[in-house]
């Protein structure tokens, strides 16, 4: 099938990316360290007029948190610059069914967007159940999950990311707690984080930005380029947190452009290209 048959055009025809998405961890920071590159980039964007976001699958920490401790690694990121799977969530609950009713286990990150979005958060007959990565899982909370999922409740959890990063070594992440519950339950959750593109787009409705001016840069192959790729966006790898060069080509898919960091795409942001 031709371009012009299917109404789709090769990345390389596209107009000039005037719209920016960034994974945050490993792209520009790093255990909670600004990545060389990252000021700059941010500056270029600014510099622009680009409107932009600093995406995160973690739904633990509200913006206003995540934007506090940015700045304490030296990068300069408002609140309403962070689009987390909490408020893709909170986005997508929204727009499914407005004003509704939902369980929720997490933190102030999620339930905080489950409050904004208009949603009463109940044990009894909630519409939905919302599970998201708290610090640590209530057993009690579990079971009632369970029994509400049983119920009829609808699943859904921020993200599909089985383990997580800690001081201590790993810990488990909201995947590895949604496959226990689907264990108990038969019923597998609706995953709006990464790779969904869905926290892509509703991420772009709130900047006013289209897929077909916007790129993505990521540090994983299986989350952030996956979602990108999904969404129509042109995707950058930088090579400085999750996915070696070795490993891309494990994927049935590609980048737009592979960087060792994000330093590498400053130019590209002041020349207007993708």
């Amino acid at each position: 099938m031709t371009a012009s048959a299917n109404h789709t055009k090769p990345l390389t025809d596209l107009p000039p990316v005037s719209a920016w998405l960034s994974d945050m961890d490993g792209v520009l920071v790093k255990e909670e360290r600004a990545l060389p590159g990252a000021s700059q980039f941010l500056d270029a964007l600014r510099s622009k007029g680009y409107p932009f976001l600093v995406l995160t699958n973690n739904s633990v920490f509200t913006n206003r948190d995540l934007s506090a401790r940015l700045a304490h690694s030296g990068l300069d990121i408002p609140e309403d610059n962070i689009w987390t799977s909490a408020n893709a969530t909170a986005a997508f609950l929204q727009q499914q069914s407005p004003n509704s009713t939902a369980y929720v286990i997490g933190e102030a990150g999620l339930t905080t967007a489950i409050h904004s979005a208009g949603y009463v958060m109940t044990e009894t007959d909630p519409e939905y159940v919302v599970l998201g990565e708290v610090r640590s899982y209530d057993f009690h909370a579990l079971t009632r999950a369970i029994r509400l999922i049983e119920g009829g409740a609808k699943f859904i959890a921020t993200n599909p990311d089985v383990s997580g990063p800690s001081d201590e070594g790993t810990l488990p992440a909201c995947g590895s707690i949604a496959a226990m519950i689907t264990a108990a339950t038969g019923k597998k959750p609706y995953f709006v984080g990464k790779p969904n593109p869905v926290m892509i787009r509703a991420g772009l409705n709130t900047i006013g930005a289209h897929s077909e001016h916007a790129a993505m840069v990521g540090d994983r192959m299986d989350t952030d380029i996956r979602a990108g790729v999904e969404a129509g966006l042109r995707t950058h790898l930088v090579l400085s947190g999750s996915t070696s060069v070795d490993e891309i080509e494990n994927y049935p898919y590609r980048p737009f452009g592979i960087h060792e960091g994000i330093g590498e795409l400053i130019e590209l942001v002041g020349a207007a290209i993708g």
